[in-house]
């Protein structure tokens, strides 16, 4: 076989992986919001194609971040449902189904398809994580998936700067910030390594086994780091 036959081959089989994996779980999209500004503003600036898109764009950059290259890896889930609709907040998700406040896109006033890019990152992070069998900290849950969207690079103006926050587990763009630290400057695939060892249950003890330190020591060496003391 002649190398462009050969390269050629090759990439018609990583196509076909591509597309088996993408398929492999289905997205649905639900405006319950249309004819109210918020609903609008999401038919017109952001779409559901787009929106579409992004949820299954997003689950393989999350497997990616928690090197779950195998089925046997992730959470059993084939079919994601996002729906707009109307009440007080941004997002949250429950049994596989993400929602999006129509009232929050109404009053965002920047890119409003930017920012809910980040919030589907981070809200299809829990689809995906592993919680501890419900015992990981809330704070840690929601820093893990404010870390896949620090990832992904759709942080907005308003998160805390790196070495900023009270305490590790705070939650959000705080313990994003020490996540990525954990893992960009000590220990890189610390996140994945921790989410995986997340599924079976949790403890503060799995910063000391994955990193030697336990995690009290390892925010006041956050802190130190970037001089916030």
């Amino acid at each position: 076989m002649s190398l462009v036959k050969l390269l050629l081959s090759s990439l018609i089989a990583a196509a076909a992986a591509a597309i088996s994996t993408s398929a492999a779980v289905q997205y649905s999209v639900i405006n319950n919001a249309a004819g109210t500004p918020g609903g609008d503003i999401f038919n017109n600036q952001i779409g559901v194609s787009y929106t579409s898109g992004v949820l299954s764009d997003s689950t393989s950059f999350i497997w990616t971040i928690f090197n779950q290259n195998v089925d046997s890896e992730r959470k059993s889930v084939d079919h994601v449902t996002l729906i707009v609709n109307s009440f007080n907040g941004v997002a949250y998700t429950s049994n596989d189904e993400i929602h999006v406040s129509s009232d929050y896109i109404a009053g965002y006033s920047g890119d409003v398809k930017g920012e809910i890019t980040g919030v589907l990152y981070h809200e299809m992070t829990h689809v995906w994580q592993w919680d501890g069998q419900g015992k990981a900290p809330g704070g840690l849950i929601e820093g893990i998936a404010d870390y896949v969207r620090l990832k992904a690079n759709y942080v907005p103006s308003h998160w805390v700067k790196p070495g900023e926050g009270q305490k590790w587990d705070q939650g959000y763009d705080v313990t994003a910030r020490f996540l990525d630290y954990c893992g960009s400057v000590l220990s890189s695939g610390f996140v994945a390594q921790l989410n995986a060892k997340m599924r079976d249950g949790y403890s503060d003890d799995f910063f000391m086994q994955l990193l030697g330190k336990g995690v009290d020591q390892l925010w006041s060496d956050y802190k130190a780091y970037y001089g916030k003391q």
